[in-house]
């Protein structure tokens, strides 16, 4: 599902690590992965307002994931040593509201790799 677009969009995000490293701020990471995005043609909306409904009715909470890549890929992107699992929790939720079926976690915290997962509604 999505296979090509993730590989593209992961193909960005280690061109951004590969560039520059560990230890930045995420809004660093986010503001680089976008350019990236950009020189690649990648489609991509950042913080995207997404709506909570709840029965019907449209709650003033609104989610905000950090890119929504090909109009179909939630991404979430952290600058943290390790993933935890709230990090994967947030994802989830993230791909719930916004009823998508593939999201990516990218950590660009992690010393010597790009940490990340892809996970599958």
């Amino acid at each position: 599902m999505l296979k090509q677009e993730g590989y593209d969009l992961m193909g960005a995000a280690f061109e951004v690590y590969n560039v520059l490293g560990y230890g930045m701020s995420e809004e660093i990471y986010q503001q680089s992965l976008e350019i990236e995005l950009g020189l690649r043609n990648i489609p991509f909306l950042s913080k995207a307002v997404v709506n909570v409904v709840y029965k019907d009715w449209k709650l003033t909470t609104k989610y905000q994931p950090d890119l929504l890549v090909f109009n179909e890929i939630v991404v979430e992107l952290k600058a943290v040593k390790t993933l935890a699992p709230e990090h994967e929790a947030q994802l989830f939720n993230y791909m719930r509201i916004s009823n998508k079926k593939v999201g990516y976690l990218i950590n660009y915290g992690a010393a010597n790799e790009l940490e990340w997962k892809r996970i599958i509604l």
